[in-house]
């Protein structure tokens, strides 16, 4: 099966109608390109994986990942895939055992934590720095719902240093935010 974007997005709207959802697995999405590209990945396969690592997760919440694995499996996506998007939640306890699966993993609830940096922004993604993310990650009333240890246990995971991490997200979601604008879309708006 060839992996394109263009049908993992149309698949995704075929499960979610939730614009903050949609929105979350577009910036997931962007920091897999990012890291696609620092490794010198398949852009299209992991694009395609941060959009639908939570197909499931609105019409299935008590079924998610499972439900989301189950979906792609059945749609032919290759098993590599179908296991990153379902070890993306430790609760499965499904091993990350794959560059692709380690990222998402790494890359889910940073891209989150990222964006609501630059939702209190005045200048949002303009001037963004690692230092301001991870001033924030200290302050426990901010964006409490984001699991602070697995962000930094997760980077560990992946075997890159915070900071590194912090940057590539940042630039992936600044990159991608450009791109995504000029579809009539944003990670912001």
């Amino acid at each position: 099966m060839e992996i394109t974007r263009e049908e993992a997005f149309n698949l995704l709207k075929e499960y979610v109608d939730s614009k903050s959802l949609l929105k979350h697995c577009l910036a997931v999405e962007a920091s897999m390109r990012g890291y696609a590209e620092k490794f010198g990945e398949d852009i299209e396969v992991w694009s395609s994986c941060g959009l639908l690592h939570d197909i499931d997760f609105e019409k299935y919440p008590d079924d998610h990942p499972f439900k989301g694995a189950e979906i792609l499996k059945e749609k032919g996506y290759p098993e590599d895939f179908v296991m990153a998007v379902k070890g993306h939640a430790d609760y499965t306890n499904t091993p990350r055992e794959t560059q692709m699966a380690k990222t998402l993993y790494a890359v889910d609830e940073l891209s989150s934590f990222v964006i609501a940096c630059v939702l209190v922004r005045p200048n949002k993604f303009e001037g963004l720095k690692v230092k301001s993310v991870k001033k924030k990650l200290k302050d426990k009333a901010f964006a409490k719902a984001v699991d602070r240890d697995q962000i930094k246990n997760s980077a560990q995971e992946l075997g890159i240093e915070l900071t590194e991490h912090i940057q590539t997200v940042i630039d992936a979601l600044v990159k991608r935010e450009k791109e995504l604008k000029e579809q009539g879309l944003s990670l912001i708006e």
